[in-house]
């Protein structure tokens, strides 16, 4: 399971709900936003999750991966130069995964007048080529995380609409595709729902009746390397979380593995 919580300290309650009703083996967290010292663990351990790795800062960033089985390795990674957590990496049972925040690139996209859009597609560069430097598309590997980015035409409520808005902006698009490309990664929601049909992961905070608006977008996202293609038995969206007591703006998704 996937899922940018948005502050785990406020919402660990909705995470372990979330756990007892889905029942994940492992549970990916992004946007902490808690420092390793104050992060919830004792919550997480009752509720099944022994093995925690963490890497997190103060009101920004952040990432955690709960599993009820041990890590056979662990690690954290810094990208672009920047200490912000944002990629950390556990392996457990021969499988690899890789937790990713990608930055979300403010709101001008235009990289000589916006960092933060500048940062956010050097970060997919440095993904794409580390990915086709260190790994091998023959190696087990799950990447996934929140990505900030909207690749398809029917991951956004409309594409015509968002073809400027950060997010969805033709430059995200084609480095996502190519990060993607770079270990022939399965985007395990497209491989079970039809390119044709929408697909959201995120509702704005500012769509009182998120529901009714259904002004979607598609930003998180669980892919798998080719050789565990065949063993994707399903995927799942669990919209009904947004809408929850203080919900995250983003719905936890889960791939099951066979």
């Amino acid at each position: 399971m996937s899922w940018n919580i948005n502050s785990v300290r406020l919402r660990a309650p909705i995470v372990v709900r979330m756990a007892e009703e889905a029942q994940p083996d492992i549970v990916c967290l992004q946007e902490t936003k808690c420092p390793d010292e104050a992060f919830p663990f004792k919550a997480f351990y009752k509720a099944g999750y022994e093995h925690i790795h963490i890497h997190g800062m103060k009101s920004y960033n952040g990432q955690a991966v709960l599993s009820k089985f041990p890590f056979e390795s662990h690690e954290i990674y810094h990208r672009c130069g920047k200490q912000d957590c944002r990629h950390i990496q556990v392996k457990s049972g021969g499988i690899e995964i890789h937790n990713l925040y990608i930055p979300a690139g403010g709101d001008e996209p235009d990289v000589t007048v916006n960092e933060k859009y500048k940062h956010k597609l050097d970060f997919v560069d440095e993904m794409t080529e580390w990915f086709l430097q260190k790994r091998s598309k023959n190696d087990s590997i799950i990447a996934l995380g929140d990505f900030n980015i909207a690749p398809h035409e029917h991951d956004v409520w409309s594409s015509k609409q968002l073809q400027n808005v950060v997010s969805h902006t033709p430059p995200e698009r084609k480095k996502i595709l190519k990060m993607q490309q770079s270990l022939d990664f399965v985007d395990s929601a497209r491989h079970f729902i039809p390119m044709e049909e929408k697909a959201y992961s995120w509702w704005s905070y500012r769509n009182k009746d998120w529901k009714k608006s259904n002004r979607g977008r598609r930003l998180d996202h669980i892919w798998v390397t080719p050789p565990l293609k065949n063993n994707l038995k399903s995927y799942q969206m669990f919209s009904h979380a947004r809408d929850w007591e203080k919900p995250s703006d983003h719905a936890p998704i889960m791939i099951e593995l066979a």
